[in-house]
């Protein structure tokens, strides 16, 4: 490896790690904010918060890698034309394909990386997270007894505590309505004062309450009758146990995930795809079988066959001339056309279900194909762009990398719809993002190449001030 290569190599890596590490991190923040709900108050730990952050982060790699790449090949040969390294190299004889086949053998490399890391890291890691995540959403929120409020947190039980003491676990002022055994409230405890703790590794919650009455409404919430009373039992002392197993995170085995679309590697979806594929072609082909018997009815009146009993043409004619219009026969064809409607309505639903679902999973295949093209095509698109405006920094090269990077998720996003829908066939649906951008890359490095001014900031710069001139 030369001299160039390696400087232009490690003018690359860089800025590439460092702008890998932060649109990792916006998109993760972006990410985590929509469960932010369901994970605060839940007293999850540290290690629950890495497991499930290092999980996801995983699944972001594949999104933040080509916006890096462009990012970084902006930065990287802006910089170089900025403080006129390029113009030198230019200088020594060699052209600009040349200079940029070092980091082109990089990004390459990685785009392939990347296409083996989303068919098999990323479905690994995607079912540990979301398995994770769901395990999280079962789990109740942390006990947070709140002074003069009822806490419902304790499956049957609605309690609160008018004081809290400084040593976490007095209590002053306890009341306790208890509807474990069914009722409308019928149970009231009231103590002057208590202790909380827990035992055996946590998993019960120990109320101790101290100096209290118990109130039991006989009548359970009915009318009342003579012979039904309230009951009042006084206590010294009083001990209530609550089983916190619900409050635990308990792990569900990750195997009953592992139908999710999102953990499976291209083999695995293309066999559901053509599993749904042909289910689609077998419920399809037998529409007309099934509904045929729809139709019998009106099969069985044509010719000299009336209700399934044949008869000759003197009957049949003096049936015509004596019978008049029935009613009830116009009545069972309108009956029988709304269920031809309405089965025929239900079928198709079903079949376009199907079909949606093969899209689903097909989509799926062409986005790990799509998005290693796209670290090759945002290389494409940045550093000749670089080389062409100039300019280094974080300023030009983010508002350009934002604006390229909007382009293709907007594109992507409407071509993944209709590809679902089937309006486009799933393959040009995937694939129109890069097909659009991958032209535009070509254009910026024939500019680049011929030292074109097109897009420099001067460029435009003197022809305003020239129309200005003109003007005057």
């Amino acid at each position: 490896m030369k001299k160039l290569d390696k400087l232009i190599i490690r003018s690359f890596a860089g800025p590439f790690l460092l702008t890998f590490a932060v649109v990792e991190f916006i998109l993760l923040t972006q990410y985590m904010l929509k469960y932010l709900d369901e994970l605060v108050g839940k007293d999850l730990g540290s290690e629950v918060f890495a497991e499930l952050l290092f999980y996801f982060s995983i699944n972001m790699a594949p999104i933040a890698l080509p916006l890096a790449v462009l990012l970084s090949a902006l930065m990287t040969f802006g910089t170089l034309g900025e403080h006129h390294e390029l113009t030198a190299i230019k200088t020594s004889g060699i052209a600009l394909p040349r200079i940029l086949r070092p980091v082109s053998f990089l990004v390459v490399s990685l785009a392939i990386g990347a296409f083996f890391f989303n068919n098999y890291v990323v479905p690994k890691a995607n079912l540990k997270a979301y398995s994770l995540l769901w395990d999280i959403r079962q789990k109740k929120p942390s006990m947070n007894f709140k002074e003069g409020a009822f806490y419902n947190g304790l499956p049957g039980y609605s309690i609160k505590i008018n004081e809290k003491l400084n040593d976490g676990k007095s209590l002053r002022d306890i009341m306790i309505y208890d509807h474990s055994k069914g009722g409308n409230n019928t149970t009231v405890i009231l103590a002057d004062s208590g202790r909380m703790y827990t035992e055996h590794d946590d998993n019960y919650l120990v109320l101790e309450l101290f100096r209290g009455q118990t109130y039991v409404d006989q009548n359970n919430g009915g009318f009342r009758n003579s012979s039904e009373q309230f009951v009042r039992e006084k206590f010294d002392a009083s001990k209530i146990i609550f089983s916190l197993s619900s409050f635990n995170l308990d792990r569900t085995r990750e195997e009953l995930f592992s139908d999710n679309k999102m953990m499976k590697d291209i083999d695995q979806l293309n066999s559901v795809t053509d599993s749904l594929r042909r289910y689609k072609a077998r419920e399809t082909a037998m529409y007309a079988p099934n509904v045929d018997p729809f139709y019998m009815y009106f099969k069985a009146d044509t010719g000299d066959v009336k209700n399934g009993i044949k008869f000759n043409e003197k009957v049949l004619e003096k049936e015509k001339e004596l019978a008049p219009l029935n009613v009830d026969v116009l009545l069972v064809a309108s009956t029988k056309a709304r269920n031809v409607k309405s089965f025929t309505s239900g079928y198709l639903e079903r079949v376009n279900t199907l079909a949606r679902d093969a899209n689903n999973y097909e989509i799926e295949i062409w986005r790990k194909y799509t998005q290693s093209a796209a670290i090759i095509i945002m290389f494409l698109i940045g550093a000749p762009l670089g080389a062409i405006i100039k300019k280094g920094g974080l300023g030009v090269p983010v508002i350009i990398s934002i604006i390229f990077f909007i382009i293709m998720y907007v594109l992507g996003i409407l071509g993944e719809k209709w590809a679902r829908e089937g309006l486009i066939p799933v393959s040009v649906g995937m694939w129109g993002a890069n097909a659009i951008l991958f032209p535009i890359g070509l254009f910026f490095l024939y500019q680049a190449r011929n030292d074109s001014s097109l897009l420099e900031v001067d460029f435009w710069r003197k022809l305003m001030t020239r129309l200005r001139r003109n003007k005057l």
